[in-house]
């Protein structure tokens, strides 16, 4: 996190902001602490009226006291009320708006982020980071106002009774001071290392969840429980830390006024007679200052949320000025035909020195299907992954239907594009909200059930309880990997893009399962531009033409009896598969 995000007046200022939609019910809480404040002015006064009657008895002290007493604190009762849920719901209101804003952030951002930040860190910005900064909006500004507002008015008051006192009461000030200041340092320092561990707790214990049956067969139960200690013990240690700072601070912030008060006793008190005050005047001037401890006690506790609500606000302001996908493109197509052209396309990942793809030039004919074959790491993936750009070409240029892909608005680019890969994603809902997943116009349940019989699912569906509406479990978990790349396969269906690209769809499927797979494929394929991205064999057959790449370039092309009578790269990787 960068110096500007961990300063005190860039991030608590840009965090105040998202408060000014808000600013009636902002005003009526402050309102609301001012009174709070006066009626704990009216206190001091009170404990004078009552020694003063204590001196005169009569009917009417009798009465006015009690009724002052009860007028007091119902102000006290009525304004806290007020201000605590007035301000606890315009911190609920940021959480609200700021958590939607990083979720929807992190649907724009490009790829490259995603692969270079753990899924762990993202849900716990999302979720921790967010929580801090609750605090740091509703109960800080309680404290730091009503507080601050309940001390002035005291220490009013104490001037009024007597501003000799009061002046050696303000000596303090300085020490209480320098205490609250090394206080911060320590409070924000272990706010971020507390929130570094949670977000290594977030995706330690997302491993666990997605990867359990690794864990059980190689036995690495003790391993990742090790792990796990090590970071729970960080973050114990660290929240440990926070206590003891804001435990000292405590103690030490009492002691100093404690000292205060027994001076000015001494001094009120002895026989000096620098001080001239009666009982009653005495003992209003202690009860202000004895009020103190309590708002100067909670300002300086309140540093702790302020501090991890500053290092929180900056770490989620800083993914808010992430760049987003760069989309340039102002030329919109509501349909292509799908002839797509790589023109002499370099590529490369960042922080990567390697070319991933060198001089790539080709042509894909409208409503042909091509594959790229070739070794691990040979740019097959990257070369298909710059078509729906999800990342930008270094040199060179992807023209769809002669337009420069550049050129074009993302958003209807993608539409030309359907994607299915051995990685499916799938929501925990229902079989009919994965097929129509994103589809921008409500989908008629003739079509879904047009589309599950050409993917082949009529058998799943009449096995299950409510047909096409019945939940399929969190990613998909009630399914086979069969019943998963059709429902995906649906899904393409569904969208009916012109372009379809396959991501070794049927690479992890067993012998049947692939039987379904290919022949839903092959229904899906007629009369798209299909681009499959193959390690296996399957599809290469019956293709029109076949790409295979080796470091990012070229080297052969031809169908498949063509590529068999050379004796290159294809015909090794084939016959390595075949025999």
């Amino acid at each position: 996190m960068t110096r500007e995000y961990r300063s005190l007046k860039y991030t608590y200022g840009r965090l105040l902001g998202y408060l000014m939609p808000h600013w009636n019910v902002l005003l009526i809480s402050m309102i609301a602490m001012v009174f709070y404040s006066l009626a704990n002015a009216a206190v001091p006064y009170l404990m004078e009226t009552i020694i003063d009657a204590l001196g005169s008895l009569n009917e009417l002290n009798s009465y006015f006291v009690p009724v002052l007493l009860l007028i007091i604190f119902t102000v006290r009762g009525i304004t806290d009320v007020v201000t605590v849920y007035g301000l606890g719901w315009l911190g609920r209101r940021v959480i609200r708006d700021l958590r939607s804003e990083i979720f929807n952030k992190y649907l724009v951002l490009p790829t490259s982020y995603y692969e270079a930040t753990s899924s762990g860190s993202m849900i716990s910005k999302l979720t921790y980071n967010t929580e801090q900064v609750a605090q740091a909006i509703s109960d800080a500004i309680v404290v730091l106002v009503r507080d601050s507002l309940t001390i002035i008015v005291l220490v009013i008051a104490m001037i009024y009774y007597s501003p000799s006192l009061t002046l050696i009461v303000f000596l303090l000030v300085p020490f209480i001071a320098i205490l609250i200041r090394v206080m911060s340092r320590a409070f924000r320092k272990y706010s971020v290392r507390i929130q570094d561990s949670m977000a290594d707790a977030t995706k330690s214990t997302e491993e666990i969840i997605h990867s359990h049956r690794d864990i059980k067969i190689y036995q690495a139960e003790g391993f990742q429980s090790k792990r796990f200690m090590g970071i729970n013990q960080e973050n114990y240690k660290s929240n440990l830390k926070i206590i003891a700072v804001r435990a000292i601070g405590d103690a030490m912030t009492q002691y100093v006024l404690a000292l205060g008060i027994a001076f000015i006793v001494w001094i009120t008190l002895s026989s000096s007679g620098l001080v001239q005050l009666d009982a009653s005047s005495f003992m209003a001037f202690l009860t202000a200052m004895g009020m103190l401890l309590a708002p100067i006690k909670r300002l300086t506790n309140i540093n702790a949320a302020i501090q991890r609500g500053i290092a929180s606000s900056g770490v989620l302001f800083e993914i808010l000025d992430t760049s987003e996908e760069r989309d340039k493109g102002t030329i919109s197509i509501e349909c292509a035909n799908g002839e797509i052209q790589f023109s002499n396309v370099t590529f490369s990942y960042r922080n990567n020195d390697e070319v991933a793809l060198n001089d790539v030039s080709l042509t894909i004919k409208q409503g042909t299907s091509v594959a790229f074959v070739g070794r691990s790491g040979a740019g097959k993936t990257s070369l298909v992954s710059l078509i729906p750009r999800f990342y930008e070409v270094e040199d060179g240029t992807i023209f769809l239907d002669g337009k420069n892909i550049q050129d074009l608005t993302m958003q209807s680019l993608r539409k030309q594009i359907s994607l299915v890969s051995q990685d499916i994603v799938l929501l925990e809902g229902t079989i009919a909200e994965n097929i129509s997943y994103g589809m921008d116009k409500d989908i008629d349940q003739e079509s879904i059930l047009s589309a599950i019989d050409s993917a082949h699912l009529n058998e799943l569906i009449q096995s299950l309880p409510n047909g096409i509406h019945s939940n399929i479990g969190e990613r998909g978990a009630m399914l086979s990997g069969g019943q998963k790349q059709r429902i995906a396969i649906a899904r393409a269906i569904i969208k009916d893009a012109p372009i379809l690209i396959l991501d070794e769809a049927t690479s992890s499927l067993d012998s049947e399962s692939e039987r379904y797979v290919r022949d839903s494929i092959a229904k899906l394929m007629k009369g798209r531009t299909t681009l499959i991205i193959a390690h296996r064999f399957t599809f290469t057959e019956h293709v029109d033409k076949i790409y295979v790449l080796d470091e990012g370039k070229i080297i052969e092309e031809g169908t498949h009896s063509q590529l068999l009578e050379k004796d290159g790269i294809y015909r090794t990787l084939y016959n390595m598969q075949t025999h």
